[in-house]
């Protein structure tokens, strides 16, 4: 792979963890939405990534009429909602408790979050870094051809 290769999947990789940091914080603001326009609690959701990669055949030949269209790297394959059921808690009180007087708040845990949103930062910075370090290689190279 060439030093603009290995630009390609770190911006990729940067794109795919800003996406999660994304979720993460909405499912922060959402962690007390016991009411949401579809009915119901809000539904923490997850980031599902996947590799850029295809093969290398189908990739070749699809550069020869397309030479931007597949570049390696991760992407984001969808967001989908965890399944987990909604947490119950008691509060008869509240608008929207049952007969039984529980209501049903969203499955978001505050600590398991902020772990998500850490590693999400942190595989980041990570990128970040490994462009830096690639810009100063090509930034060398160019020095060396001088």
């Amino acid at each position: 792979m060439n030093l603009f290769g290995m630009l390609d999947v770190s911006a990729s990789a940067m794109t795919a963890e800003r996406q999660r940091a994304e979720v993460v914080a909405s499912n922060m603001a959402n962690a007390e939405t016991t009411r949401t326009p579809e009915g119901g609690p809000y539904q923490r959701k997850l980031v599902v990534f996947r590799s850029g990669r295809t093969s290398r055949f189908p990739r070749l030949l699809n550069a020869l009429y397309h030479p931007n269209s597949q570049k390696a790297g991760v992407k984001v394959s969808s967001v989908v909602p965890d399944p987990a059921p909604p947490q119950m808690r008691y509060d008869p009180s509240h608008p929207d408790a049952n007969p039984q007087g529980y209501v049903a708040y969203p499955n978001v845990e505050p600590v398991r979050e902020m772990v998500d949103l850490l590693g999400a930062v942190r595989a980041y910075e990570i990128n970040s870094s490994a462009v830096q370090a690639v810009k100063q290689m090509i930034q060398q190279s160019l020095e060396i051809v001088k």
